[in-house]
């Protein structure tokens, strides 16, 4: 059996409300503005297709977040638009709905959108189950990592129980788990450990040497002006670097007192000066 497509449903609703309606307001924008209501009433009004229910009871007849995580998968494979109302009776199932989300988010043979899915709400959930499964994917991400990026936004809601087992992780990471890492960690100083690898990152990789200035600032520690101001000097800076660097040492209450550099040719400066 095909999953239902309530967006497809919706749309249909929508049309024929459009139609019957549109001679009663003056702009499609007054249209539109009324649209928010008409959801509503697509959502609380009882459809044949559902023999009788309305979309917004349709999902309440599931107690088993495992018939709902199948549901889910049934979608994925037939291609068909997920429902949020499907999503939230998983969160509205709260704990139960944790175990089997969790088995899904870490399962490799599952499409990465569907433990994608399955991170995000385990987000919702706001539980620390998950910590060692996104800590494993931080660990082992590549520099563009969508389920290493959801991995991450749930550590740092996490929060505080997350900071000792990421400073454990440091000594080991890769690059860009690194700087993942220090990401997050920068949001609550206090070990040497986040100064230490963020400024050591920060005077070797070129590259996103902005980024890491940017985490400086955060960190707080004033131990990072003059290595700041000293780079402010450096030959290969390029505009961006230059901008965070210098707001990195404005954030630790200092000033670079320098005179400022030509940057013409850079293509930031030159976006940011057509922009001005």
């Amino acid at each position: 059996m095909k999953p239902i497509d309530f967006d497809e449903r919706y749309a249909d609703f929508a049309e024929k409300w459009v139609r019957e309606n549109m001679k009663k307001y003056k702009s499609i924008e007054q249209m539109e503005a009324h649209l928010p209501k008409v959801y509503i009433r697509f959502l609380n009004q009882s459809a044949d297709w559902l023999e009788g229910k309305t979309p917004s009871e349709y999902f309440q007849q599931f107690t088993s977040p495992e018939q709902l995580i199948e549901l889910l998968q049934d979608y994925q494979e037939q291609q068909v638009d997920v429902p949020d109302l499907l999503l939230e009776r998983l969160v509205e199932l709260g704990n139960p709905s944790v175990e089997p989300l969790l088995m899904l988010a870490s399962d490799e043979s599952m499409p990465e959108a569907l433990r994608v899915t399955a991170l995000n709400l385990l987000i919702e959930l706001g539980s620390d189950a998950p910590m060692p499964l996104c800590l494993e994917l931080v660990d082992s991400r590549g520099e563009y990592d969508d389920l290493a990026d959801v991995a991450a936004e749930l550590l740092a809601a996490i929060g505080h129980a997350a900071v000792a087992p990421m400073l454990d992780r440091l000594a080991d990471a890769g690059d860009d788990a690194l700087a993942t890492y220090l990401d997050l960690l920068c949001n609550f100083p206090g070990d040497s450990r986040i100064y230490e690898y963020t400024m050591r990152q920060f005077q070797r990789d070129a590259d996103r040497r902005a980024l890491f200035a940017s985490y400086l600032g955060k960190i707080g520690d004033e131990r990072a002006v003059e290595p700041l101001i000293r780079a402010l000097q450096l030959s290969d800076l390029n505009y961006l670097d230059y901008i965070e660097i210098r707001n990195a040492i404005e954030l630790l209450g200092s000033d670079a007192n320098l005179p400022e550099r030509s940057f013409e040719g850079d293509p930031y400066y030159e976006s940011m000066r057509q922009m001005n």
